[in-house]
């Protein structure tokens, strides 16, 4: 897989993040630490999400909270806009978890290919 992780907005609250990926052979991404809450600037505790804008050409991105077993709260294939915002955003209610966002792919072959922004709220606990 060719990836690629970039921060697009990072304030005290907000952060927006775009995901790319593209396959290779076959390949797959296996639980990919997409959002470290530790690394972010300010960190904290897990991130609450507001909105996800993709598009998935040829396999699903399957998007999980961290903890001992990871869970599964997404899968995303086509193309669509998902506003959280109206429901109080999108949130980590695993208690065992550190708040990290993690990615996986299923299903990727060569010419597959991923584009992800996601719009986050940072959480304190």
């Amino acid at each position: 897989m060719i990836v690629t992780s970039q921060i697009l907005y990072e304030g005290i609250r907000n952060l927006t993040m775009q995901f790319t990926g593209r396959g290779e052979a076959g390949e797959n991404e296996t639980n990919v630490v997409k959002v470290d809450v530790s690394a972010l600037t300010p960190p904290c505790a897990r991130v609450r999400i507001r909105k996800i804008s993709y598009d998935v050409a040829y396999g699903i991105v399957i998007l999980s909270w961290d903890g001992p077993s990871p869970v599964e709260f997404l899968n995303l294939e086509g193309q669509e806009t998902f506003d959280y915002c109206f429901e109080g955003g999108l949130q980590n209610k695993v208690s065992s978890s550190n708040g990290d966002l993690l990615l996986s792919t299923k299903g990727f072959e060569a010419n597959s290919v991923y584009s992800l922004k996601i719009e986050m709220a940072k959480k304190s606990t």
